[in-house]
């Protein structure tokens, strides 16, 4: 006899699917939203002319449905723990200002190309819920073009390089403090084109 396992709403995956689709579920702001208060998820969208994201601009133009970056912010404090109930203040809404602040820096990209989603949560729920939106969409910025969410590192860093993102980006004025590397753009839009190649 085929054994059925009982479903669990509580179980873990059940719990960042609901989460998840609850983020799908908001109404799509510019880039970046009001300022507003919490903690929670996210998801960006482009919709410009950008020739190696042109399969996310050609969906995303009808209908928001092809998120070029997941992210979270979490309570300040919330990585080393201690009260479970501390005050997040406008952690969300800043990481997204922050974003819009790095595309608008970039010498290729319009910040009016872009909007997002967002959804305040509980910061229970932040870490597992992220997870399962990258799994779901494998989003270009979060899996092949590594970077966009990389904060200044201070002082010159010789021996780090620029990321993928910087490499194809330029712009942001802090990079110029990172070394070359070997990668170049034309590398990293070949790395983009296979990523929509095997989403196919």
């Amino acid at each position: 006899m085929k054994k059925v396992i009982p479903y669990n709403p509580l179980d873990k995956q059940h719990l960042a699917e609901s989460a998840a689709n609850a983020l799908l579920k908001q109404e799509p702001q510019s880039l970046p939203p009001e300022p507003f208060e919490g903690a929670g998820i996210y998801a960006i969208y482009y919709t410009g002319d950008f020739e190696a994201y042109r399969p996310l601009a050609q969906i995303n133009r009808d209908r928001l449905e092809a998120p070029i970056y997941v992210g979270k912010a979490e309570p300040k404090g919330g990585r080393r723990g201690g009260d479970l109930d501390a005050p997040s203040g406008p952690a969300l809404s800043d990481r997204l200002r922050k974003h819009a602040r790095s595309v608008e820096q970039a010498d290729n990209l319009n910040v009016v190309d872009f909007r997002c989603r967002y959804l305040v949560l509980d910061d229970v729920w932040v870490r597992m819920a992220e997870r399962m939106l990258i799994s779901w969409y494998r989003p270009v910025w979060n899996v092949v073009v590594d970077g966009f969410g990389n904060n200044d590192p201070g002082g010159r860093r010789a021996t780090q390089y620029r990321s993928p993102w910087d490499v194809l980006h330029s712009g942001r004025p802090w990079v110029e403090k990172l070394a070359q590397g070997k990668t170049s753009a034309d590398d990293v839009r070949a790395k983009i084109a296979e990523h929509f190649q095997n989403l196919k």
